[in-house]
């Protein structure tokens, strides 16, 4: 945001996907105080929203999620220039300016959103900083920390921003957004971020979306091409088939190995602490490059290193040692070792990032595809043991990723969750599901 540019600044910030929506009701006359009461009690009605299955599961007393996220600027922020902005994107979205409202009455408890005046010196926090203090980075790794410990207020809607001018070895200043994980998931987010921002080069325009480019067939028709397609439907069903039994089977009776990794019951209860480190993207794209493989392939390649490398420093000095003559390492893990994690999935049509006027015009003629929480998840194992060559970690992360993306388990864990916390609750699947 650029102070140099404050006059157009109101001008510019507003996207037509975040303009307030008019209302016949703001307009009409009533006749009658009858019709008139009439129409205020189903304008009132239609403020409220029930929340969504995934709303609820977020809510939830043992996995009440929240987003934090942290964004490192060049230069110190100037909390007013923030506040304004808020004001003409952020607190338009429908979804920002409702408060969670919680009826209590002889069927139980529901929630459900509903609006409310939004007053943005209520989510702004600007605390007094010493600007040479001793360990920045460590003041706010502890800062982060300790958000995830205070519960968001429920009388305001559920999100807040926090302002540190803090010189850190990555940045002038830090900004710390806390949302809560119901009024969105990452693709959602991230579109309201974009839509929020503008072009350096062009402070009146909207960031681009680069169209994903989809990978053709080299069999584009005939016999061969049909050979293909039905190759390619044969193996989506084989691996569906597959993951959902060891999907079942996780629900009912198969753990992960113990190990280091795994703590003990009730460890996710626990406050958590936040330790980041910065990595260079440029670097991972030179992998990804040279493996021609995507960036997610050679995260989860570079993980499964890591976490081989760190258990066989756990198990060093075991005797289960093994040495390992080709590379003159000792092996200390043990053999087999089952370790996996859930992968969060984007699970609408369109793939990827998309603009916030799409995702917003999806949410008004195709609600089940719109704005909220669209994300399944698959059980991805990762493959543990030291390899000679520490590339084959790459080559086996990029292969399981693209058998992964042959398999409808992300689809069918959505909509799952959905079924069991409709007729079972959020608590049934936060247990059976997340807690294991």
């Amino acid at each position: 945001m650029q102070s140099s540019r404050k006059a157009s600044y109101q001008e510019t910030l507003v996207s037509p996907a975040l303009e307030p929506v008019k209302t016949e009701t703001a307009t009409k006359k009533w006749e009658t105080n009858e019709e008139k009461g009439m129409a205020d009690s189903k304008e009132s009605t239609s403020s409220q929203e029930p929340l969504s299955p995934a709303a609820r599961l977020f809510h939830a007393p043992q996995f009440n999620c929240t987003i934090l996220t942290a964004i490192g600027c060049k230069t110190s922020i100037n909390p007013g220039v923030i506040k304004m902005g808020l004001e003409q994107t952020l607190m338009k979205h429908p979804r920002f300016s409702k408060k969670l409202v919680i009826d209590d009455n002889k069927c139980g408890s529901k929630s459900k959103w509903e609006s409310t005046i939004v007053n943005v010196e209520n989510h702004v926090t600007v605390p007094n900083l010493d600007p040479n203090m001793d360990s920045p980075d460590q003041f706010v790794e502890d800062y982060i920390s300790s958000l995830s410990t205070i519960p968001l207020d429920l009388s305001k809607p559920l999100w807040e921003m926090h302002i540190l001018n803090v010189k850190t070895s990555d940045a002038e200043a830090i900004a710390v957004f806390r949302i809560h994980h119901s009024l969105g998931d990452g693709a959602s987010l991230i579109s309201l971020l974009l839509a929020c921002t503008r072009k350096t080069s062009d402070p009146d325009a909207l960031p681009s979306i680069p169209a994903q480019q989809r990978a053709g067939s080299h069999f584009s028709g005939g016999f061969w091409g049909l050979f293909f397609a039905m190759w390619t439907v044969l193996r989506v069903i084989w691996n569906t088939s597959v993951d959902l039994v060891l999907f079942a089977a996780t629900m009912l009776f198969l753990e992960d190995t113990k190990t280091p990794l795994k703590g003990a019951s009730g460890v996710e209860l626990k406050p958590k602490r936040f330790v980041h480190r910065t990595v260079s993207l440029d670097d991972i794209k030179l992998v990804k490059n040279a493996m021609n493989m995507t960036i997610n392939d050679a995260i989860m390649g570079v993980t499964q290193a890591g976490l081989s490398r760190y258990l066989n420093r756990k198990y060093a000095g075991d005797q289960s040692e093994i040495e390992d003559g080709e590379n003159g390492k000792k092996n200390n893990i043990p053999k087999s070792i089952r370790l996996r994690a859930s992968v969060l999935v984007n699970v609408r049509p369109t793939p990827g990032i998309q603009t916030l006027a799409d995702l917003m015009a999806d949410e008004s003629n195709n609600p089940k595809w719109g704005w909220g929480n669209r994300i399944g998840y698959i059980i991805l194992p990762f493959t543990v043991g030291l390899q000679d060559d520490p590339l084959e970690h790459l080559r086996r992360a990029k292969a399981m990723i693209d058998r992964k993306k042959l398999s409808l388990e992300a689809t069918f864990s959505f909509h799952s969750a959905i079924l069991v916390i409709k007729l079972f609750g959020a608590k049934t699947y936060v247990h059976r599901h997340l807690l294991l």
